[in-house]
């Protein structure tokens, strides 16, 4: 008993621990957005995005393009036209040509799937990920992440958002403290404005939110009918219970 009890404080002593290192990789809390399922534009503008820029290395082996159009309004036309670039099958998932072992030696790891990405980290991690990338030239690619220390692939948005760098703010005694996300400056425009890049931020998040619950969309729709259904059902079991007990009491 005495072992047990030892192993759970010290799972709990490295949970805790872990939990300030998370949090203390960004030096904030992480940047918060709202996702909006109901906005088809927004979550249309985001498909756009993420298949011209993340498809490329990483797939979404777990949503097809047709289950998409669908959902999205997107016609046939204008996802082979638009969003389909490794296939002519609207039917075939959003898979990549790229193999595992080029990926291996390419980046030294497999990029992962992101048909989940979004259930499993959170809207909110997505959108802080995307926003603070910044010039590191002691990475492979020349760049590091706030949200992601140390982080293994390009920025790939780089075009988009511009160049960004990490300024930290020397207090006396030249000490440095922890980086946040306020310490983040643009040196280098990209091709949108800070608001324009935003709001393709947010895009993109919000359709990999959907990407990874597309039933999403739907569910809310049904539960508003099976609402109205238990509420008629309600009155008329109400009515009957009435006419029942009626001759009884």
């Amino acid at each position: 008993m005495p072992s047990h009890r030892l192993l759970y404080k010290l799972t709990f002593i490295f949970l805790v621990v872990l939990s300030v290192n998370v949090s203390a990789a960004v030096g904030a809390k992480l940047m918060h957005m709202e996702v909006d399922l109901s906005n088809q534009e927004s979550l249309q503008r985001g498909a756009r995005t993420f298949v011209n820029y993340c498809l490329s290395c990483h797939a979404a082996a777990y949503m097809r393009y047709n289950r998409m159009g669908q959902d999205l309004g997107i016609s046939e036309d204008v996802l082979k036209a638009n969003f389909m670039f490794g296939t002519d099958k609207v039917g075939e998932t959003m898979t990549i040509a790229m193999t595992k072992s080029d990926s291996l030696s390419f980046f030294g790891v497999s990029p992962p799937d992101l048909s989940v990405i979004a259930r499993a980290r959170g809207a909110d991690w997505l959108y802080s990920y995307f926003k603070t990338f910044y010039v590191d030239k002691s990475r492979p690619f020349g760049v590091n992440n706030l949200t992601f220390k140390d982080v293994g692939m390009p920025h790939v948005l780089w075009e988009l958002q511009g160049a960004q760098q990490l300024s930290l703010i020397e207090s006396e005694g030249a000490v440095h403290h922890s980086p946040t996300y306020d310490d983040l400056e643009i040196i280098t425009p990209g091709i949108q404005s800070e608001e324009k890049y935003d709001q393709t931020i947010r895009d993109l998040v919000n359709f990999m939110v959907y990407l990874g619950e597309p039933i999403k969309l739907k569910r809310g729709k049904i539960g508003f009918w099976v609402l109205v259904y238990l509420f008629v059902f309600m009155i008329i079991a109400y009515m009957l219970k009435k006419e029942y007990w009626r001759d009884i009491h």
